[in-house]
């Protein structure tokens, strides 16, 4: 991750305003003073999960958790867009924060509600770098339609309470407000839990991927808030998760293919560096169209937020990132597949975000509906 940088994003190249090209270059200019490789394993192992002093520095400093806020709840206002150039240059070093689970996607879930109440009481906070906020939904198998909740909500008089087990949740472990999709007899909801309420049990879980912190929450008879009902909701709030996973996809594939552009330069063989073969160029060219066609295709998504793009979006970049990934591994030889090198950590990373937020299939199958082919 210390090495330099070969490649140029769109977000230094292209039609963007110059706050936000400013904005990715000192993102980028933090993650490499402060987020090299080996902070980059060191928080991966710590109890934290992250770098607290390096999140206040990108909360406070630069205002990444703001950005999506409305000023009216003390953010930044800026809109989503801005957020997705920031996950872009965090992923680029597979940077442990926030920022998806809490200041992107927990953002957007209660921006989606129209609960002002509890986006005043709430998003001043996660805005501030303060406090972190974690969306429980998917189950064991994870499944994140809105159709088939693993959570089940009951109500007596004004009371609910929420009962089952979700997974993979982003910093769920640590996080201080809980935001639960959850079956009602009225069709699915989105709830508020305090983390400290009875029946409220938050387990760390293994992970393939070190850099990306993920954990079991159950629910018993857990007493919870209800914030807004109606699938639209949450599939809005899914359609934004799968367009932000989809910049970090592009950012970390960019990233690694820099890295092994430069790693072809350095090796040599037969008096040589194996860069400069024609099929290894070749092989790389491909890589890098592969890449700036995903790009492509995440920025117009992050622009639309609909669900069509989302998931056209999440499936390519997703699958580019996979093939990066790949290609990374051989080109870089046997020490891509020692622990003392980074090219395992991006390759373990691919692999969870085409898993993540819903699998490929089910893109798929979503797109097959929109274009009328079932």
């Amino acid at each position: 991750m210390a090495a330099r940088n070969t490649a140029i994003s769109l977000s230094e190249a292209g039609p963007f305003t110059d706050e936000q090209r400013e904005l990715a270059r000192t993102v980028r200019d933090v993650v490499a003073k402060r987020a090299d490789s080996a902070a980059v394993r060191a928080v991966a192992e710590s109890d934290a999960g992250y770098d607290t002093a390096l999140w206040s520095l990108l909360c406070e400093q630069i205002g990444v958790a703001a950005l999506a806020v409305p000023e009216e709840f003390d953010g930044i206002g800026t809109g989503y867009f801005e957020s997705h150039l920031v996950l872009e240059e965090l992923a680029r070093g597979l940077v442990p924060t926030p920022m998806l689970g809490s200041a992107v996607i927990c953002v957007q879930a209660l921006l989606a509600t129209g609960n002002d109440e509890a986006c005043a009481r709430i998003l001043p906070g996660i805005a501030a770098g303060e406090s972190t906020a974690a969306l429980c939904w998917s189950g064991f198998e994870g499944y994140w339609g809105s159709d088939d909740l693993e959570v089940g909500a009951e109500r007596s008089g004004d009371q609910w309470t929420l009962t089952g087990d979700t997974y993979y949740v982003l910093d769920g472990d640590r996080a201080d407000v809980l935001l639960v999709a959850a079956g009602t007899d009225d069709g699915p909801g989105l709830f508020e839990v305090d983390p400290a309420a009875a029946g409220v049990e938050r387990t760390a879980t293994p992970a393939m991927d070190p850099t990306r912190p993920l954990a079991r929450v159950r629910f018993s008879s857990t007493p919870a808030t209800p914030l807004a009902t109606g699938a639209e909701v949450l599939d809005k709030v899914l359609a934004i998760a799968q367009v932000a996973l989809s910049g970090e996809a592009v950012g970390a594939a960019d990233r690694l293919l820099a890295l092994t552009v430069e790693y072809t330069q350095q090796r040599k063989q037969f008096g040589r560096a194996i860069g400069s073969f024609q099929a290894l160029k070749h092989r790389m060219a491909d890589l890098y169209v592969l890449v700036e066609t995903a790009r492509s295709m995440s920025y117009k998504a992050a622009e639309s937020l609909s669900p069509v793009d989302a998931a056209t979006a999440k499936a390519y970049c997703a699958e580019a990132f996979q093939q990066v990934a790949g290609e990374a591994i051989q080109l870089h030889g046997g020490i891509a597949i020692t622990w003392e090198h980074d090219a395992h950590l991006y390759f373990k990373r691919a692999h969870g975000c085409a898993q993540l937020f819903g699998q490929p299939r089910e893109q798929l199958h979503l797109l097959e509906s929109a274009a009328g082919l079932t």
